[in-house]
């Protein structure tokens, strides 16, 4: 089960680096790629994975607070990809809500590294 949990941490990562790393392409000319709302989408689901494998299969301790934090922050984030990626596929482009996506993806980065 703990090669599942790896598989599910490397998802896991690969949808932060997605999502931040495309923020930071875009920071020029901001918009919303569907890398980003791809690597949202991961965050979210695997995350919930994780700590529902963590929780119910390998015993691990996590602070409950911060995985309330960190859902709630990833749930926020996935719905501005997806209603920023939807206005500008209308022609509505809003760079503040793609900043926003940006700026709170690097905030659920630094809760899940310096919340300990």
């Amino acid at each position: 089960m703990s090669f599942l949990y790896n598989i599910f941490v490397l998802i896991h990562l690969l949808g932060m680096a997605a999502l931040v790393g495309s923020y930071f392409m875009v920071l020029k000319a901001p918009s919303i790629t569907e890398v980003m709302v791809w690597g949202a989408r991961l965050q979210f689901i695997s995350g919930l994975i994780i700590v529902g494998l963590g929780e119910g299969a390998l015993d691990k301790n996590y602070i409950h607070a911060k995985i309330a934090v960190k859902l709630v922050l990833s749930l926020i984030i996935v719905a501005l990809a997806e209603i920023t990626r939807a206005k500008q596929k209308k022609g509505q482009p809003n760079p503040n809500l793609v900043h926003a996506v940006g700026g709170l993806s690097i905030a659920t980065v630094f809760v899940a590294v310096l919340w300990t």
